[in-house]
């Protein structure tokens, strides 16, 4: 069973990674980003590993901007609690991890396969 983070869990997250209380512009926006790796289509899983569900979380993080500031530090440390959540060891990754992230932002990685692809090689 494949445990998930919930929109109070990326509050506190980007709480701990911000060092203050996170402005959030769209709570939708945060609660879109937390259900999406969790996606059902046709019933079947849109994401079916770890891997891919942790970067469909970075990717909509980042993405979708629900932050007035921070969201780059929220997708990547989300991410990473997701997948230490499920018993994934957090690897000391994060000097490469900024390349990945900045990728995402900029839109040159925006394929969640492409996404877990770049951010599986980090753990491996």
């Amino acid at each position: 069973m494949t445990n998930f983070l919930e929109v109070d869990d990326l509050v506190e997250i980007a709480s701990v990674v911000l060092g203050e209380t996170p402005q959030v512009r769209d709570f939708g926006l945060l609660s879109s980003a937390v259900v999406r790796p969790a996606a059902v289509a046709f019933g079947q899983e849109a994401y079916t590993d770890l891997w891919s569900k942790a970067a469909a979380l970075l990717h909509s993080v980042c993405m979708n901007h629900a932050l007035i500031d921070g969201n780059e530090r929220l997708a990547w440390a989300a991410a990473r609690v997701f997948l230490a959540l499920n018993e994934v060891p957090i690897q000391d990754v994060d000097d490469q991890a900024e390349a990945l992230v900045m990728s995402v932002a900029s839109g040159t990685l925006a394929e969640v396969s492409d996404i877990a692809r770049e951010f599986r090689k980090l753990y491996v």
